[in-house]
């Protein structure tokens, strides 16, 4: 009889550990990068006072700091405890989801505030997602590997580092972005004290950009609309002879805007000239809402400095003409001015 030969089945790897390994790490990495901005910027509070930003991710509104910063404190201090110790003993893994699951409850309770005043028309959304459903949904990652128990294999350790490392490195990045489209889309116009349109290129002959053109008109639309009686141009020089607010300027006067509701601050060479020169002019005129006018990229770091400088602003996105041709370039661009303008308080 001939022998039967015996073939021996390779076993296959199950994929469960593996995607249970990529979870795992992506979710201390998100939690090394949210502890990590939450408790920079409640330090960065104390030193620099506007500082902080947390309002990017979470709203505790209606409770008030005395309770929402230790809240916020603490929970921070968990999630970085658990992005670096990750094996836990019983107790601190309840306080670790504990934390982590009020986070969670008030990030989905801010993206509800969020559609409720979409579905009251109190704002318009050119991004239908709420960057706190993002979050939430971040959160989420972060309860889900915190709430798993066991030890992987030293080879699947070893891997853990890099995925740690790029989620990290893909929330700088998406972080921001995120911020462009699911705050930077949203249009927050009401009745304001002043308009200020931020200034784009002029070219050489002196016509206007389609991006500065594309602003313009949507500032003059908001006097139009006598939502406030006061528009405010900032930029800097041209290409050519034409400065930018006087290219501004003209375009206004064409559009029916009174010559005598506008003001120029030619300096506003860049978004952190624009927010000081215009800060002082409206220290003297004390005007209580500003209406912000650029494009969507943009207004995340327009909104944080003129925070910063102490003023109640709202952010509304210039109605494009069309898609610009060189927008992945200015949203990179915008990702690096973001974090730079972010940090700059703690250089000084």
């Amino acid at each position: 009889m001939a022998k039967r030969r015996k073939h021996k089945r390779r076993k296959l790897k199950p994929s469960g550990p593996r995607l249970l390994l990529a979870l795992g790490a992506a979710g201390r990495g998100l939690a090394l990068f949210l502890g990590a901005f939450s408790l920079l910027n409640l330090l960065g509070d104390i030193r620099f006072s506007g500082f902080d930003a947390n309002y990017w991710w979470i709203d505790f509104r209606p409770v008030r700091p005395p309770i929402s910063q230790p809240l916020l404190a603490f929970a921070s201090l968990f999630l970085l405890a658990y992005s670096i110790r990750p094996v836990m003993s019983s107790g601190r893994r309840t306080v670790t989801l504990g934390f982590t699951g009020i986070l969670l409850f008030v990030t989905l309770w801010n993206s509800m505030r969020f559609y409720v005043l979409l579905w009251r028309r109190a704002i318009g959304a050119g991004f239908p997602i709420a960057f706190s459903l993002i979050v939430s949904a971040a959160l989420g990652v972060v309860f889900a590997a915190a709430f798993r128990r066991g030890r992987c294999r030293t080879k699947q350790r070893a891997a853990a580092p890099a995925i740690i490392a790029g989620t990290v490195a893909l929330c700088m990045i998406g972080f921001p972005v995120a911020q462009m489209y699911c705050f930077g889309k949203t249009d927050y116009r009401r009745p304001a004290d002043a308009i200020v349109v931020f200034g784009a290129r002029v070219y050489a002959d002196g016509r206007p950009s389609d991006a500065l053109a594309d602003r313009v008109r949507t500032g003059c639309r908001l006097y139009l609309d006598r939502l406030a009686p006061l528009l405010v141009f900032s930029g800097g020089p041209g290409d050519g002879g034409v400065h930018e607010t006087e290219a501004m300027k003209m375009m206004a006067l064409d559009l029916g805007v009174a010559a005598d509701a506008i003001y120029v601050d030619a300096n506003g060479v860049n978004t952190s000239a624009t927010v000081y020169n215009t800060s002082l002019f409206f220290q003297r005129l004390g005007p209580a809402k500003i209406l912000a006018v650029s494009h969507f990229y943009h207004l995340p770091r327009i909104k944080m400095t003129y925070q910063r400088a102490g003023l109640n602003v709202y952010t509304v996105p210039a109605k494009e003409s069309y898609t610009l041709t060189k927008l992945p370039f200015f949203i990179l661009r915008e990702c690096a001015a973001l974090w730079l303008y972010y940090l700059r308080p703690l250089a000084r």
